[in-house]
């Protein structure tokens, strides 16, 4: 029976687009197929404990290529008799590829996401990518724009190893009525027309410029509430934001939430928005956004800033809008066009739900994995 040692930094606990495409990776091979090697954090004893699969937690709380962080991932290997690797990030943790292979990996897949576009830009990380591509039996996109960013800094082997491993939804669970009317309830939403933006609070997600748009959008619909799902260093320079602009009455920061009681604020939106930038020279775009797909399977039409591959989750015009993310009116201009006419949006976001089972499911992503893996 083949057996797969998933190394990974990004698992939960912690919280984030790449934790929840590992985590729903790993829950979807069969338990006796499947080790987790990853960093300790808050609450992951408790965590561990509900999963079907043994987790491995090293003494650290990030991960790196270290002699000794290889010496423990290579025991943990052998101990658990697995035979094939999948690296949950690419960079780089894929450096130890070539110590895993000579421990006896017959397949060594590595993931890439948003992040390794800047390691492909810099001098120095840019050498260790090629590396990794030269090791590894597959190397993954999330969206095109993200294969050829990463393949400049590749081999042309590494080029040729290169498939595409988007994240995908669970439909079963983002869907329309998952518990929307509950969460406005408990957020006094009442019937106001309704935007939302889950992620973590940090400038590149584009939050405080739904901020900058919303004097425009209260203009068209003086009830309309703006609601931010998310923890985050950029939560106090949002607050400060909404009170310059005068919105703090309608501007909900929920704070964090659990990604399992995340979907019920999907379904509480008319509209989901995340105008994510590409910032700091080009070397952080967004990769893709989980969010949108989960969104977009709830029955909602997204907003999706111009950002690295972020508009492949979307069908511009059809399931929602692609914006300028540094442009407040063009921004106000789409939520307010979908707002104000309840039934194009509802019409949009039935194509967005109807696209997302079509095409970003994560069963049918898990098992292209295993086909990569040679499972």
């Amino acid at each position: 029976m083949p057996r797969t040692l998933v190394v990974t930094n990004d698992f939960p606990t912690r919280q984030g687009g790449i934790e929840a495409f590992v985590a729903a990776l790993a829950d979807r091979f069969p338990p006796g197929e499947v080790v987790v090697y990853t960093s300790s954090m808050p609450g992951d004893t408790a965590y561990d404990a509900t999963l079907p699969y043994p987790v491995v937690r090293d003494r650290t709380s990030m991960l790196l290529p270290t002699g000794r962080v290889r010496r423990d991932v290579v025991a943990a290997f052998r101990a658990h008799g697995c035979d094939r690797v999948l690296f949950g990030a690419s960079a780089p943790l894929g450096l130890l590829a070539p110590a895993l292979r000579a421990a006896g990996a017959q397949r060594v897949v590595a993931i890439t996401h948003g992040h390794e576009v800047w390691w492909a830009r810099v001098p120095g990380t840019r050498q260790l990518l090629r590396r990794i591509g030269d090791s590894v039996d597959v190397l993954t996109y999330i969206s095109g724009w993200c294969r050829d960013q990463i393949g400049r800094a590749l081999s042309p082997a590494g080029r040729a190893r290169q498939a595409r491993l988007a994240p995908g939804v669970d439909s079963a669970r983002f869907h329309p009525g998952c518990g929307g009317d509950r969460i406005r309830a408990e957020r006094g939403l009442g019937d106001a027309p309704v935007v939302v933006c889950a992620a973590r609070l940090v400038a590149r997600k584009g939050q405080d410029q739904l901020i900058a748009a919303w004097p425009a959008v209260l203009r068209a619909l003086p009830d309309a509430r703006l609601v931010l799902v998310g923890g985050g260093p950029y939560r106090d320079e949002l607050a400060k934001l909404a009170e310059r602009h005068g919105v703090t009455s309608s501007v909900d920061l929920v704070g964090p939430v659990a990604w399992a009681d995340i979907p019920p604020y999907f379904d509480a939106a008319d509209v989901f928005a995340m105008p994510s930038r590409t910032r700091l020279l080009g070397l952080e775009p967004e990769g893709l956004g989980i969010v949108f797909l989960e969104a977009a399977s709830c029955g909602k039409p997204v907003v999706v800033g111009r950002s690295g591959g972020a508009p492949d989750a979307v069908d511009d015009g059809v399931t929602g809008f692609v914006v300028d993310p540094r442009s407040p009116d063009e921004i106000a201009a789409r939520l307010v066009e979908l707002l104000t006419d309840p039934e194009r949006a509802r019409a949009m976001g039935a194509l967005g739900r109807a696209r997302a089972q079509a095409d970003w499911q994560w069963d049918d992503i898990a098992a292209r994995l295993r086909e990569y893996l040679g499972a």
